[in-house]
């Protein structure tokens, strides 16, 4: 398929870090905001890029972007993200970590806490924390994934059966509009699927790019946690099944209201 050079150049940023933003791309290519959107809308129709709020996403189907582009992708709202969840974890409480970018930023602005018992198939998770003497770390075992270091397969799902905690921190690939959460390996939706069982508060944390992307492989339903920060939810119908389900919608991104 030919493309114009910038399209083609487009699609390879986005292949490289996961998305790409109409500002972003105007300032590179020296157009207007205008002519990336078109360049945009072509990608998308013919099935080259998936668009998101503000710009596209290198588009998703049966297998996930490469871990390092996802930890570029919405760096600055994860980080929003780990800083409110780990806000509503107190010092002392038992917790679950799981794979994911957004994941590992809730486990870095846990840094600070003390006398936490972290439980994680996150190898990048137990990295970052077991230098932190305040925070006993327990990786579970199984099978090593490597594209991103995480822990899955019927051994780590076992293991985690054995625990029961204060909390689960959990991430997800997509959220469906009718609030189904989804994932790409059907091997880590066993391992989450166990961990929100174990769990008494379950948080999900997930930024608002993936509500624009698919996977296929169902872990379960936005009504089976009890709290899901984000950044920012322009979904109605995701907010509806939060209010219905008494899910509790934290957007860390959104500025405070001002009396």
């Amino acid at each position: 398929m030919y493309l114009p050079p910038r399209q083609a150049e487009i699609v390879q940023l986005a292949r490289d870090n996961g998305r790409v933003l109409v500002e972003e791309l105007a300032a590179r290519f020296e157009v207007t905001p205008q002519t990336i959107r078109k360049d945009l809308n072509d990608l998308c129709d013919m099935r080259l890029l998936s668009r998101i709020h503000g710009g596209a996403v290198f588009p998703s189907g049966v297998e996930n972007v490469e871990y390092e582009a996802r930890r570029k992708i919405a760096a600055a709202e994860k980080e929003a993200i780990g800083r409110a969840a780990a806000g509503l974890i107190p010092d002392g409480a038992s917790l679950f970590v799981n794979i994911g970018t957004t994941t590992e930023a809730v486990a870095n602005a846990l840094l600070d806490h003390k006398g936490l018992m972290v439980i994680t198939n996150n190898i990048n998770v137990a990295n970052r924390m077991r230098s932190f003497p305040q925070t006993e770390v327990v990786i579970a075992g199984g099978v090593v994934r490597g594209s991103d270091g995480g822990i899955v397969g019927e051994a780590a799902v076992d293991f985690i059966r054995q625990f029961k905690v204060d909390y689960a921190v959990i991430g997800v690939s997509a959220i469906d509009h009718d609030g189904a959460l989804l994932d790409f390996d059907y091997r880590e939706v066993k391992v989450a699927q166990a961990i929100i069982a174990n769990a008494r508060h379950v948080i999900l944390v997930a930024d608002a790019t993936k509500f624009e992307r698919a996977a296929p492989v169902r872990i379960g339903h936005l009504s089976q946690v009890d709290t899901f920060i984000t950044d920012v939810c322009r979904i109605e119908a995701v907010r509806a099944v939060c209010h219905e389900a008494e899910v509790r919608l934290v957007e860390a991104g959104r500025a405070p209201d001002r009396a």
